[in-house]
């Protein structure tokens, strides 16, 4: 099991890392906390003591009684610095929740209390998530300094969309639930990567290589996300359930590992990564105008937007009333256009085309390899939304990854994870696709040759 270093800064939030310490012991990891003073406003230091068996700190000039020591291991036999033994003992620092102000202290390389002196010698990996309200979160001090960090190899965990602490207000910036951030923390002992090389400053920039694996670098990557809208009068309109969180993991890690990204974002109410473009459109025909502007300068497509297959015929440009006595009892449909098939006419030797199939229960993998031929893809993503625990508006999602030539089941885990996963099969099937100008994996051309 691993030890976890957890770092709790100022915020209402502060509640939720009693849960996720309780969690870690509970699955047998070891748990050091270390708060800063504003935190002790919203949670006593008795509090996760008691939970993690271990003293807690709060500053920089108070002995540890532990000596470094995480619970279960033998202290040292000298006094050694805390921030510096905590943080070189520990497998993986989490700080959660992270307030505006430390993520901007982070950023900006600043030590002022035994958290961000910690985090400032961390050659663990460092794992953020904040916490705060909505108008903060969008501020654009604040997402500068959420890329800086992105782009010092700090794995940031978006926090979600909801009710925040002040009464009667709803948005991003709620704190990632303690499931989700102890499978980040998880996530981070078993990569095992240094959370911040030496040397690496700046800002986060659409294209800047990350920290780690640059594996997309040099590419351009157009993701579609979310899901359309297409209307039925100046109110109403036939919809889905999908709320983008998918697709902006997708454009999120494609940016970490060095890709050129724009977001065509359709409805999507979900925080917006530093480094990403992003370009919102409602309708399926907007999605198809915006697609046939950006997909020519595009060497990888991942549709993971959900597209309305069907439309009003005739939208009423007023409200309809149900009780007036023209009002319609039917609604005449019309297909939408085939935005993916459109795309891939026009493909060329360089581009990658992955599609995304949310099916329900029995034949999805059969659908979706109907779907891969008949549309001509690289891959397609397919999942089972039957199932209310991943798909639409989850965290969490369990996907099948369908080529030409196999089939590849990827467990439940989080988005961002699952997104991973996909871009290793974006990586893979462009490594091992022919170099002579002929088409790619799923063309009627190179199907003929395997």
């Amino acid at each position: 099991m691993a030890k976890l270093l957890l770092g709790v800064s100022g915020g209402i939030a502060a509640y939720k890392a009693l849960e996720l310490v309780r969690l870690a012991t509970r699955a047998g990891h070891s748990v050091r906390v270390i708060q800063t003073p504003t935190s002790e406003r919203f949670v006593g230091v008795a509090s996760f003591e008691a939970i993690t068996g271990a003293p807690v700190l709060t500053s920089e000039f108070e002995p540890d009684p532990a000596r470094g020591a995480f619970p279960g291991d033998p202290p040292p036999q000298h006094d050694p610095i805390s921030h510096l033994a905590l943080v070189a003992n520990a497998d993986a620092f989490l700080i959660a929740p992270a307030s505006a102000n430390t993520i901007a202290k982070l950023a900006h390389g600043l030590a002022d209390n035994l958290l961000t002196s910690a985090a400032l010698a961390a050659r663990c990996p460092l794992v953020v998530a904040p916490a705060m309200n909505d108008a903060m979160w969008e501020h654009a001090a604040t997402r500068a300094n959420v890329a800086t960090l992105r782009a010092r190899g700090v794995r940031v965990v978006d926090p979600g969309v909801g009710q925040l602490a002040s009464k009667g207000e709803f948005g991003a910036g709620r704190l990632a639930e303690p499931a989700e951030l102890l499978a980040a923390f998880e996530a981070a002992v078993a990569d095992g990567g240094a959370a911040a090389p030496s040397g690496e400053t700046g800002a986060a920039s659409a294209g800047a290589a990350p920290s780690g694996d640059a594996d997309l670098a040099g590419l351009r990557v157009l993701v579609t996300a979310g899901g359309t809208r297409e209307p039925i009068d100046s109110v109403r309109f036939i919809g889905n359930r999908s709320s983008g969180r998918m697709g902006f993991a997708l454009a999120e890690q494609a940016a970490r590992r060095g890709a050129e990204v724009t977001v065509l974002a359709a409805n999507v109410a979900l925080p917006r990564a530093g480094g990403v473009t992003y370009r919102d459109v409602e309708t399926a025909a907007e999605l198809a105008d915006a697609c046939a502007q950006e997909f020519p300068r595009c060497d990888v497509l991942l549709m993971a937007a959900a597209v309305a297959d069907f439309r009003p015929a005739a939208p009423a440009d007023t409200k309809l009333k149900k009780d007036a006595a023209d009002a319609p009892t039917a609604i005449a449909l019309e297909r939408t256009p085939d935005v993916l098939s459109a795309l891939a006419e026009q493909r060329t030797p360089r581009h990658t085309l992955v599609g995304f199939a949310a099916e329900h229960g029995d034949g999805a993998l059969a659908y979706a390899r109907g779907k891969l031929e008949r549309k001509r893809l690289d891959a397609i993503v397919v999942n089972d939304i039957s199932r209310a625990d991943i798909g639409f508006d989850a965290t969490d999602n369990e996907v099948t990854i369908v080529t030409a030539r196999r089939e590849q089941p990827l467990a439940r885990a989080p988005k961002e994870q699952i997104a991973s996963a996909i871009l290793d099969e974006v990586v893979r099937m462009r490594a091992a696709a022919p170099s002579d100008g002929t088409p790619g994996p799923a063309s009627p051309d190179r199907a003929a040759r395997m």
